[in-house]
């Protein structure tokens, strides 16, 4: 079988790769029956020159391969009819901006991996970049802190050769006596975790954040049911919650009082409250000032991210006033940090960390017959047609929704 690592094309351009050098060798060195060539990229954080010498083809031509493997979206221009495909395609939610290339997919019967979708048999995910989402937006997150405060100037962290020169820059802040609130148990939070750990901040329950007063800065982590109850005030249970969503509303306004940074770590799905909306932030009981929006759900589930920003302008204001975009350093705004891409800021440790979890849990599944289902349960689309797994996405491709 041949596998290609194709280059990135999405704009903005994205240096993150599937694999780096070193962790393609030891695929070809636990499974010498591969092929692997690479496709010439000048953005790639891993230089072609590396892949050379690591013994790899490197050629502007691989459309004679038989897996073509990237991150981001490949344009529909791009996508080869009758190939397999492993990348993000940002579908699975329905997000209507990627409605053409689904189609495409299936026009083409290309037989499609999303990366979101790789599970073990509890549909636990078991690569992706959510740690070092976490991580980056975690920094991040203190970076705006002390820009809207001028209380430190942390550097962006694409400006960092790696993860150690970030964890350097952060071991010399003096965090003042603040209450910071993470959402979410998964991958993205965990990440966010290491930051607040690596800062020395204690950890303390949901009733001691709401009702105690500290002297040092402090986090709580709370998951879905802290911040959401049933309507009709049943028993409920985290499955039951993302099963019937719209059965559940918001409790998130009892933390607003006690919460100065928000840092989102959380799963935000289609039909789930709102963690606040634009009439919560208005509240004369709000006091968050700084939101590290890693989930980025636009006008989702933090109305104070009203757009994506960027990794080069990383950090904008929101007015709880007016609903507009304004000065994060304006006193009255919300300091918001929404980048949508935030671990190719990181990519070198990012690309090493995803290709070790992609060796171990998927490229086992091309030599053992797919033993434990790993394919069958991230394939999308074969032969034309959805799998019977995404069938759900079929209004969706054919626009009625």
């Amino acid at each position: 079988m041949k596998f290609a690592i194709i280059k990135e094309r999405k704009s903005p351009l994205d240096r993150r790769v599937v694999f780096s050098p070193k962790t393609l060798l030891q695929v070809k060195q636990q499974y010498p029956e591969t092929k692997f060539k690479v496709e010439k990229s000048k953005i790639r954080i891993f230089p072609d020159e590396v892949y050379k010498l690591t013994g790899f083809s490197v050629m502007k031509d691989v459309t004679d391969s038989d897996v073509f493997i990237g991150v981001n979206e490949v344009s529909v221009e791009s996508l080869i009819p009758n190939k397999s495909y492993f990348f993000f395609s940002h579908t699975l939610k329905k997000q209507p901006y990627n409605r053409p290339l689904l189609q495409a997919l299936l026009d083409k019967k290309i037989t499609f991996y999303d990366h979101e979708a790789i599970t073990d048999v509890k549909n636990n995910r078991l690569i992706g970049f959510g740690r070092y989402a976490g991580i980056v937006g975690a920094y991040n997150g203190f970076r705006a802190w002390g820009l809207k405060f001028t209380t430190w100037n942390l550097p962006q962290v694409n400006a960092l050769t790696d993860q150690k020169a970030l964890q350097l820059q952060l071991k010399k802040l003096q965090v003042p006596n603040i209450k910071i609130l993470l959402t979410g148990r998964g991958k993205v939070a965990l990440g966010a975790m290491e930051i607040l750990e690596l800062l020395k901040i204690p950890k303390v329950s949901v009733d001691d954040y709401l009702t105690k007063t500290f002297t040092t800065p402090v986090y709580c982590n709370i998951d879905s049911l802290d911040y959401n109850a049933r309507k009709d005030g049943k028993v409920k249970s985290v499955r039951d919650f993302f099963k019937n969503p719209k059965h559940y509303q918001s409790t998130f306004m009892r933390f607003v009082t006690q919460t100065d940074m928000l840092i989102t770590g959380h799963f935000y799905g289609n039909n789930s409250p709102a963690l606040f909306t634009k009439a919560d932030a208005k509240s004369p009981d709000f006091n968050i000032k700084v939101v590290a929006d890693i989930s980025c759900d636009i006008n989702g589930a933090v109305a104070s991210t009203i757009r994506a920003s960027t990794i080069e302008n990383p950090i904008y204001g929101y007015n709880p006033g007016t609903g507009l975009e304004t000065d994060f350093k304006d006193p009255e705004a919300i300091a918001v940090m929404a980048v949508n891409n935030l671990s190719s800021e990181l990519s070198s440790d990012a690309s090493v960390w995803f290709g070790q979890m992609f060796l171990k849990h998927v490229i086992p599944a091309f030599f053992n017959n797919d033993a434990d289902g790993i394919l069958e349960r991230a394939r999308m689309t074969h032969n034309g047609k959805l799998t019977p797994r995404f069938a759900y996405l079929q209004d969706y491709v054919d626009g009625k929704e």
